[in-house]
């Protein structure tokens, strides 16, 4: 279970940042049409005397600001889809904002001023924009800047209504955070659970289809062979001639292999395979098949590996059988499974005629392919043979990648293994 929840974890935490991005970039173009609106009251008060000369906006520095003010918000609207560069210069903006409402506020009256009240707006378009707790730092700071204002303004005097009036608007403050932080979570854990339940029904569909196709594959194909096998070995004894005998035999036997191979096949697409159940039963079947004599033995604690590590290591033991029986001419064949140290060992040793190796596997393709499986994994394919010395093969591979730091072990089985091209 610690495999699914890291797995699921991983595929939250891109689907919550994602999420996060999409809200953020939502609230963003949000605040752009909000300033667009404060803008065109900013050109109201630009244009009429008697509301400039009450924000005291009068003068060319009042225009100059007025431009800067499109500049900026302009250009971070360009940007919010930029990832931490958009959010950046969102947040820089709105401090720049709060320093023109800082202004307005303190020469419009101070702490009375009506204006004061679009403080809060600006702390709900940052807890919007960035729910933390924190997100209350900068606009909760115009509260003492204003009010440190009022007191070095002559004639303005910091009254207890005033005093009062910095608590309540600091309380709402806290108010408004904690609410917009607090729907914020709860937004993003029911899109996480939500996430989740999709996640489980595309599993759920996915072995629904394997469970499927392998009924399929077993009714139809498997029907079949079996079939073909039975009218084999009728034949086999109404036939007289030996080589016909001969030749119906090696039918059955290709038969039986393959239909050995759609079992297998099954049992992964089920992802009830299990890797050293079907080397035992493999090396039984091919020691009655060809009349050699195979021994498995297993060595320490072989983990449940994924899904296409097995079939790779059955493949590589398939393989060197398969060569053993064509070519080796052995009597004897002993194979090893062992798990030690992080790495998985798999040893075939035959007392056959061998061959001169030199590290040139020009024309042995099946044991370049062996190396090739294992060059996947980040393993090796060590062999060792000579003339009238049989041969030997050691295929290594490390349960964890050294490179990527990916495990190969599959502690759970409630997860869907992928289905894997050699068998689909």
């Amino acid at each position: 279970m610690k495999l699914k929840q890291w797995l699921r974890q991983i595929s939250s935490s891109d689907d919550i940042s994602d999420w996060g991005q999409r809200k953020f970039v939502t609230r963003a173009r949000t605040l752009f049409y909000a300033r667009l609106a404060f803008l065109s009251i900013g050109l109201g008060i630009l244009a009429i005397p008697r509301w400039a000369q009450y924000f005291g906006t009068e003068g060319q520095s009042a225009f100059i600001w007025y431009f800067v003010m499109i500049f900026y918000s302009v250009g971070s609207y360009l940007l919010i889809e930029r990832g931490w560069v958009g959010k950046a210069a969102t947040f820089t903006t709105l401090c720049f904002d709060l320093i023109v409402l800082v202004y307005m506020v303190s020469y419009s009256g101070g702490l009375k001023s009506p204006v004061l009240m679009s403080q809060l707006l600006y702390t709900i378009f940052y807890a919007l924009l960035f729910p933390n707790p924190l997100a209350i730092v900068p606009p909760l700071l115009t509260l003492p800047v204003v009010a440190k204002i009022d007191t070095e303004i002559p004639g303005r005097i910091l009254e207890l209504e005033d005093i009062f009036m910095l608590i309540w608007y600091s309380a709402v403050n806290f108010i408004v955070v904690y609410v917009i932080v607090y729907l914020n979570e709860r937004e993003d854990r029911q899109h996480n659970e939500v996430m989740a339940l999709q996640d489980d029904l595309k599993h759920l569909a996915i072995v629904e289809e394997r469970n499927r196709l392998s009924r399929e594959i077993h009714d139809g194909l498997g029907a079949s062979l079996s079939s073909l096998i039975i009218q084999a070995e009728y034949l086999y004894k109404q036939a007289k001639d030996e080589e016909l005998k001969k030749e119906i035999s090696e039918l059955k036997s290709v038969a039986e292999e393959s239909i050995d191979e759609l079992r297998r096949s099954i049992s992964m697409m089920r992802s009830d395979f299990d890797l050293v159940p079907t080397l035992e039963d493999y090396c039984m079947t091919a020691a009655q098949r060809t009349g050699v004599e195979i021994s498995f033995k297993v060595n320490g604690s072989i983990p449940r590996l994924a899904g296409k590590l097995q079939l790779t290591t059955f493949r590589v033991l398939q393989e060197a059988l398969n060569n053993i029986r064509k070519h080796a001419q052995a009597k004897n064949v002993e194979i090893e499974l062992v798990h030690m140290h992080g790495v998985l060992h798999l040893v075939v040793k035959d007392d056959g005629v061998g061959f001169d190796y030199q590290d040139d596997l020009a024309g042995h393709y099946g044991l370049t392919n062996m190396r090739e499986r294992a060059r996947q994994y980040n393993g090796q394919l060590g062999i060792e043979s000579a003339k009238g010395q049989g041969c030997k093969i050691y295929f290594m591979i490390p349960l964890t990648d050294p490179k990527t730091g990916e495990s190969w072990r599959d502690t759970i089985s409630d997860i869907p293994h992928q289905p894997d091209p050699e068998i689909l």
